[in-house]
């Protein structure tokens, strides 16, 4: 009997779900990885996030949480049925640590195809931070492109959805060098629609790449933002 008591409690250690590694922020990085991003962009816009999450600035921001560790991953985005996972979730809290991240994020292949569903995108980052085995203090979505939402499910519809769930959706306007395109429908530009359509949840905000400021800048100012849990000051959610 005490054998079988035994076997009964080693069975229930082993088959035990593991306990969630607390972390101070899950963050996916859903980036544009559409038709309308050629593969030049796509390098550009990775490298950006790479040298971002290992700039000394960055690093010492996950440092000075209170946890010291945020949880990452990174997904691009193409049509309804097009999200790929591009790196799966690592936990973040050195340079070392950030660099093996960076590394996997620069040598992936692209995965993405077919012409923006942010909404499907948002959809597919909630259940990777569902299904994962961190425990973070706050759950952010990075939505990162260069148009509007176009194909899938509402965007209206799973935006609630995530809020509600106690998501925070960020988002970076990526403005085409000598486009002439305002980006957004109806000669909107693309931080508007993004502030009034993607971006929610408490601090959240909309920040720009541009000539003026290119992608590795503003990749680290959202970064650092994001880390700090602070709103930034280009555009902010309604809620």
């Amino acid at each position: 009997m005490r054998f079988v008591l035994k076997s009964l409690v080693a069975f229930c250690l082993l088959t035990a779900p593991a306990a969630a590694e607390p972390v101070d922020l899950e963050l996916v990085f859903a980036a544009d990885g559409s038709g309308s991003i050629d593969n030049e962009e796509l390098r550009l816009q990775r490298q950006g996030w790479a040298d971002a999450l290992t700039s000394p600035d960055v690093l010492t921001g996950i440092k000075d949480g209170p946890l010291g560790a945020i949880a990452v991953a990174f997904m691009e985005w193409g049509g309804p049925s097009s999200q790929v996972l591009i790196v799966d979730w690592h936990v973040i809290r050195d340079e070392a640590s950030a660099k093996v991240f960076a590394d996997k994020l620069l040598s992936a292949p692209r995965g993405a195809t077919g012409y923006n569903s942010i909404s499907n995108a948002i959809d597919f980052s909630v259940r990777l931070v569902e299904s994962n085995a961190h425990d973070g203090t706050r759950k952010v979505i990075d939505v990162s492109g260069d148009g509007p939402n176009m194909n899938g499910r509402s965007l209206e519809q799973v935006r609630e959805e995530a809020l509600a769930k106690g998501f925070t959706i960020n988002a970076l306007a990526i403005r085409r060098p000598g486009s002439g395109r305002p980006g957004g429908p109806g000669g909107m530009s693309l931080e508007d629609y993004y502030a009034q359509n993607v971006i929610g949840g408490p601090g959240s905000f909309v920040e720009i790449a541009d000539e003026m400021r290119p992608f590795a800048l503003a990749a680290r100012r959202k970064l650092l933002t994001e880390i700090a849990g602070t709103g930034g000051a280009t555009r902010h959610a309604r809620r």
